[in-house]
């Protein structure tokens, strides 16, 4: 059974989400999507809107997740050495390093392969961003 890990924030959840998750789940037989934590998300930016355990239980409901669960506050490799997936699904707009992410993943012991979704959502409320833009309109 080959397993493949998603990860993100998925905040205001939209269809560019559920087009990754989708893609994401035809890499492999069962997708685990690991939700990114409140304290993780807020060191980075500070406009969060959704607290974790709702945008957990969100992405739990998407049709594509087989399995959903919160990443570590501490080290974001401890559920990928968990889970011990096949293929690790990057989004489009997602700011990792492939090589350096495919370095750091053998350097810890694991054999995940990185592949970047490259599919993507061109026209529409197809971000996060988008959407906010367009109630702060309303």
């Amino acid at each position: 059974m080959k397993i493949v890990v998603a990860t993100g924030v998925f905040d205001i959840l939209h269809p560019g989400h559920v087009l990754f998750l989708e893609e994401a789940k035809k890499l492999g037989d069962r997708l685990i999507v690991i939700v990114a934590r409140d304290k993780t998300v807020e060191e980075r930016k500070n406009n969060l809107a959704i607290p974790e355990k709702q945008r957990l239980d969100v992405v739990k409901a998407l049709k594509p997740v087989d399995k959903a669960l919160l990443g570590d506050e501490e080290d974001i490799f401890r559920p990928i050495r968990e889970i011990d997936p096949d293929i690790i699904a990057l989004g489009r707009d997602q700011h990792f390093d492939e090589e350096k992410l495919e370095k750091e993943l053998k350097k810890r012991g694991l054999k995940a392969r990185v592949v970047r979704i490259e599919r993507y959502l061109e026209e529409g409320l197809n971000s996060s961003r988008r959407i906010i833009e367009k109630i702060r309109e309303c």
